[in-house]
């Protein structure tokens, strides 16, 4: 079983910054990508940026030059800076973690809890 927590939410204010935390841990043989979804309130959840175990990394249009994602050395813990943020950027945001566990080496595809991010004056 893999756990997946996120830290690090709150509220700013428009044009602030914040940076979300995520730790992935339990049985774990491989990562192979982590990464930040976000839903807003009475919307699917949609992807804000992946990073692959490569360091590889992918952006929503909708946060390219604002939000970064970056790892740890560890690859199994997982970081968003979020910049210049806009009222629209209030969601609730998840950690997902992907790759394959130690017990019987099946792929796991894992969930945070989420947490909020509300960005308002």
């Amino acid at each position: 079983q893999v756990q997946v927590v996120e830290s690090g939410g709150g509220l700013v204010q428009p044009g602030g910054s914040l940076r979300l935390s995520c730790a992935a841990s339990g049985r774990i043989f491989r990562i192979n990508a982590m990464g930040w979804y976000r839903q807003a309130p009475g919307k699917q959840r949609d992807l804000v940026a992946v990073i692959s175990n490569s360091g590889s990394t992918n952006y929503s249009d909708s946060v390219k030059g604002r939000f970064t994602i970056s790892s740890g050395s560890a690859k199994d813990t997982v970081f968003l800076q979020m910049n210049s943020l806009k009222p629209e950027d209030t969601a609730v945001y998840y950690c997902n973690a992907k790759g394959v566990n130690n017990r019987n080496y099946v792929s796991f595809d894992s969930w945070g809890q989420g947490t909020q991010v509300t960005v308002s004056s």
